[in-house]
Order: structure tokens, then C-alpha cells, then sequence
């Protein structure tokens, strides 16, 4: 497939099978203070360099909700990423709302947006983490708003170990397109860092992968040619299946 793009007054000409597909990435916000006296955004490196590395050209993504058609045009494939904040319990039906939960509106409200503006262009789409607990959301699903109180004998999902280590292991489905992208392992070591998950899936939306204390770990949906959750941290590229995880989303993103 050829776009074309308008650069200055000179048209360009992109090809989807030769060039590196640019791939959007949302950003975190962040209040002032720390970094700037002023509202700033944030992004931990190495969800660029997992893009990067996987053969990709990654594309932070400013919450302008105004520009989501635009930031489409784009790109070839979505990124949602995670971060310590909840997406409101009202997208999902739920009539209360745990004392834990604390919500990034804008941002979601612009996340929402890119990610079923993806969908609907059957662009790739992974979410991670807090991203896939959206995407969840997307698709019709509902979450636990706070797992000690929800699961009993919980992992100790936010885990105390550093980020850069594996938390616990999960199950992965076999048949489902984690499996095929990972190949033939039946359980990944990942690394944790949520209190909420995945509670009831939307409308065909298959999980994936599921962790020993019965918590989701993965979902996906077999309408779109890449749609992908997964509730831990693949950019740390804990294990192989990691990196696999961006090499097809990448892959998926050239044609």
C-alpha cells in the first residue's frame, strides 16, 4: 500500500511494506511540580526503545483530543500505555467506586478515542497495563476496581521486586494469538504493577493468558488483525515472548 503524505508544499510518497511504520505511544500527564512548575507529560524510555528496537519509529502522542483524526493519519499502529491512575468506574456501569481509584480524565477520554479510532481502521493496537484494562473497557468489558479486596489469596500483583524483574508467572492460552506470537511456551514470566484487572470481558473478547491467583492477564479480539492486551510490562523485555510481543505488532503495522 502507498500513502501519501504533505510535506511543506511537496508531496511524499510512503511505502507500507518498505518503510518503518511510525508507531503512536500515549503519554502519561502529570501536575505541576517535580519535573516542571507546569502541567508536563511523561514517558519512560524504553516504550520508545521496544518500539525502536522491534524495527519501528515510535511517536509520542499529546492528549489533543481536537487532533485524534489526525494523529490516525499518522500512524500505522497504536501503543496505549499504562500508568498510576484508574479509568473511571462510571465507563463501566459500576455504581461505586473503590477509595483506591484515581482517574486521569483527559487523558483517558483522549486514549479512548485514539484506541477506537484504531479499531475501527482495524489498526494494530496493544495495550499494557492500564492500557489493556481500557481496551478491556473499550470492547464492552468491566474491571475489579481493587484486587486484595476482590481476589482471595491474591499475587502480590503490585510487586516489590523492581520493575526490571519478573513478579509471577502466567498461563498462556493455547490457540489464542499471544500464543502464536510467543510460540511454544506455556507460561511467560512477567513483571506486575497494578492493583486493578480485568473482570468480566466484552462480547467476544478472548483472555489469553491468566496468572496462578485466577487474575487476567491478557486479552485480545479476534475481529481485528491485532488487538492485544497484556496487564504486565513488555517493554523490560523480561522474557523473549516480550520482544515478540512488539516484533508482530510491527509486523502487523507494515501491511
Amino acid at each position: 500500500e502507498i500513502a501519501s503524505c504533505l510535506v511543506g508544499s511537496e508531496m511524499c510518497i510512503r511505502d507500507r511494506t518498505t518503510r518503518k511504520p511510525i508507531i503512536g505511544i500515549t503519554l502519561d500527564s502529570e501536575e505541576p511540580g517535580g519535573y516542571s512548575k507546569f502541567p508536563w507529560y511523561a514517558l519512560r524510555e524504553n516504550y520508545a526503545g521496544a518500539v525502536a528496537q522491534a524495527g519501528g519509529i515510535p511517536m509520542p502522542l499529546p492528549h489533543e483530543l481536537d487532533l485524534v483524526p489526525d494523529l490516525l493519519d499518522l500512524i500505522d499502529g497504536l501503543v496505549v500505555t499504562g500508568g498510576a491512575f484508574d479509568v473511571s468506574p462510571s465507563l463501566f456501569g459500576a455504581n461505586e467506586v473503590h477509595d483506591t481509584v484515581v482517574t486521569k480524565d483527559r487523558r483517558t477520554k483522549f486514549e479512548w478515542a485514539m484506541a477506537e479510532g484504531a479499531l475501527k481502521r482495524d489498526m494494530p493496537v496493544l495495550g499494557i497495563c492500564g492500557g489493556q484494562q481500557l481496551l478491556n473497557v473499550i470492547l464492552g468489558g468491566s474491571l475489579i476496581q481493587h484486587i486484595p479486596d476482590s481476589v482471595k489469596n491474591a499475587l502480590a500483583h503490585e510487586q516489590p521486586n523492581p520493575r526490571d524483574e519478573a513478579g509471577h508467572d502466567v498461563t498462556v492460552e493455547p490457540g489464542t494469538l499471544l500464543a502464536k506470537i510467543v510460540g511454544d511456551v506455556k507460561t511467560l514470566s512477567v513483571n506486575s504493577a497494578h492493583h486493578q484487572a480485568v473482570d468480566g470481558v466484552g462480547p467476544d473478547v478472548i483472555i489469553n493468558s491468566v496468572a496462578p491467583d485466577g487474575v487476567i492477564e491478557g486479552i485480545e479480539h479476534p475481529k481485528y488483525r491485532y488487538c492485544l492486551g497484556v496487564q504486565w510490562h513488555p517493554e523490560f523485555h523480561i522474557s523473549s515472548g516480550d520482544a515478540k510481543i512488539f516484533d508482530a505488532l510491527i509486523s502487523e503495522a507494515r501491511t
